[in-house]
């Protein structure tokens, strides 16, 4: 039996976590990472992914620094720009067997292979670098991707 090879879409970006809170903190030193999410919302022709954890994490941060409905404007921001993927015990488990150091970002990886996002947008690149198959671009570098 030959084993498929998984192969991955040039137009399918996944953004972490750590972009999104950095973004739509509203903190000077996060502005890359508002920028980015600019830049990613121009270009015309790729899919933008995140998780529904990513949702999750970003409401927990937000929860004691915004009001409810700044969390409410973010989260339907968010609805409109990206396609939010669901994660299931398969993913966690598979996430358990990746050789990256932090889990939770081997979870997000996980995700992005199975849209099979190309690039990968993160302030974590230490912590994708084992984990093969994808690009990992942090968002002062976002311009790598072609309009």
């Amino acid at each position: 039996m030959t084993r498929q090879v998984k192969t991955y879409n040039p137009n399918h970006v996944f953004v972490d976590t750590n972009v999104l809170i950095g973004a739509y903190s509203g903190d000077a030193q996060f502005q890359t990472d508002s920028d980015c999410l600019h830049y990613l919302y121009s270009i015309v022709g790729k899919r933008l992914y995140i998780s529904t954890l990513s949702v999750a994490q970003l409401i927990s941060v937000y929860q004691k620094r915004k009001t409810n409905d700044e969390i409410r404007a973010i989260v339907r921001e968010l609805q409109h720009r990206f396609t939010i993927i669901n994660f299931t015990v398969k993913d966690i488990d598979s996430a358990l067997n990746q050789t990256g150091a932090d889990i939770e970002d081997n979870v997000q990886f996980v995700l992005a292979r199975k849209q099979k996002c190309r690039v990968i947008i993160t302030n974590n690149y230490k912590d994708y670098r084992l984990l093969l198959g994808a690009q990992i671009i942090k968002p002062s570098k976002v311009r790598m991707i072609a309009r």
